[in-house]
């Protein structure tokens, strides 16, 4: 089962910018990947190798398939392709850099992501079970209002998600969230015209809100008319890093120092069904999130993502600071499958739970799926229940669900 072949090309993601597909061959067939990229992205993740040159405005990504295609090709042909953990050391190695910015975090993780699809496949397994023994399927976190850079309005906090926490099945909650979705859809059209049903990078609607607590208003609404009051929750990413200068937080024209903004999302959780709040301040700010999870954590997650950026010393920062208590984890903040895995490790033996997630800019791979079962994660974040990238994933899931 050694690696005979890697080649990579250039394709398109899911906003129409380039990104990197790449096939690991193999005498019995070949392992495809194709790896996303976020639009609002921390500094501490894995650096994304991009040509910025002329063509595609900067953003081409021929260097890093050129990368794959040359010195990782060379390094990796003839490595058996079930060596999953050795190969990405090697490329780890290759790369020689703590965030890999030589050869590029989307061309590396391509190659892992292909290299453990063949490999399952040269096991008999399904990649879920190849890469763990989990048995579990995570609760989507539909993302139904986007702010924040992921949309045109002026909504500070960048995702409203809705959470059915309640069912008996995946299958189920994903029904339920087609179903707000679109009761949603129906009250935005009404309020607001259809301007208001556009959508954004990740499938959800973008109206043309100013204040952050409107949007928790129209869910609330959305999830009552129907018919799944107290069985679906309320999540937020604010991307707090996108609203914090010059020492403060700017939410709705005003002005909050961190204690202040604290208060804020107390008064939140008071009102709305929310379990979940994901980046609540600025991706150094360990010691604030610490202080929301000591006053809300007992009802509400604290979930990092810029704070952590699937980094294990930050995560190891973060639990030693009580800063979380979910872990987001993108495997292309961190660049290997073998990364992703221990990341989710660590959080698992802290008592975290884990939030498997996508991003803004995606392919239609639904390995994240795969992935969440294999960490039995708790949840997963993929987007709206809306285009088709986003829905790779849930259908996968579906197709997951009937197997185990």
């Amino acid at each position: 089962m050694k690696i005979l072949k890697i080649k990579a090309r250039e394709i398109l993601d899911s906003r129409g910018i380039p990104t990197i597909e790449a096939d690991v061959w193999t005498k019995i067939g070949i392992g495809r990947a194709s790896v996303p990229s976020g639009k609002s992205r921390g500094k501490y993740e894995a650096v994304e190798l991009r040509d910025n040159e002329k063509r595609f405005l900067g953003k081409g990504v021929l260097k890093a398939v050129a990368n794959i295609n040359g010195v990782i090709a060379r390094n990796l042909v003839g490595i058996d392709c079930r060596k999953q953990s050795r190969i990405d050391n090697k490329l780890i190695k290759l790369d020689g850099t703590e965030n890999k910015s030589r050869l590029g975090a989307n061309a590396i993780l391509a190659v892992s992501i292909a290299t453990a699809r063949i490999g399952a496949l040269a096991s008999g397994k399904e990649l879920y079970e190849y890469l763990g023994k989990g048995k579990k399927l995570p609760i989507p976190c539909f993302n139904i209002i986007n702010g924040g850079k992921h949309a045109g309005n002026n909504l500070a906090f960048q995702e409203y998600m809705i959470i059915p926490i309640r069912f008996p099945c995946f299958k189920d909650r994903l029904q339920a969230g087609s179903e707000i979705y679109y009761t949603l859809k129906k009250i935005l059209e009404k309020k607001y015209g259809k301007k208001a049903i556009n959508v954004g990078d990740e499938g959800g609607f973008a109206p043309p809100l100013a204040k952050v607590e409107m949007p928790l208003k129209l869910l609330f609404q959305a999830i009552k008319e129907a018919g799944y009051e107290n069985k679906v929750k309320i999540g937020l990413d604010c991307a707090a890093n996108e609203f914090f200068k010059n020492g403060r937080y700017i939410i709705d024209n005003k002005s909050f120092t961190t204690n202040q903004l604290i208060d804020f999302y107390v008064e939140l959780t008071n009102k709305y069904p929310i379990i979940s709040i994901e980046d609540p301040f600025a991706q150094d700010e360990f010691k604030a999130f610490a202080a929301l999870r000591k006053k809300i954590g007992k009802e509400v997650m604290i979930v990092g993502d810029d704070l952590l950026a699937t980094n294990p010393k930050r995560i190891k920062k973060a639990i030693k600071l009580k800063s979380c208590s979910c872990l987001l984890l993108k495997p292309n903040q961190i660049g290997t499958v073998t990364e992703a895995i221990n990341a989710g490790k660590l959080a698992k033996k802290a008592g975290w739970k884990i939030m498997i997630s996508h991003r803004s800019g995606e392919t239609n791979d639904p390995f994240i799926a795969d992935l969440a079962v294999a960490l039995e994660a708790e949840f997963i974040k993929a987007g709206a229940p809306c285009r088709g990238e986003r829905l790779a994933k849930y259908n996968r899931l579906l197709r997951i669900e009937e197997k185990i």
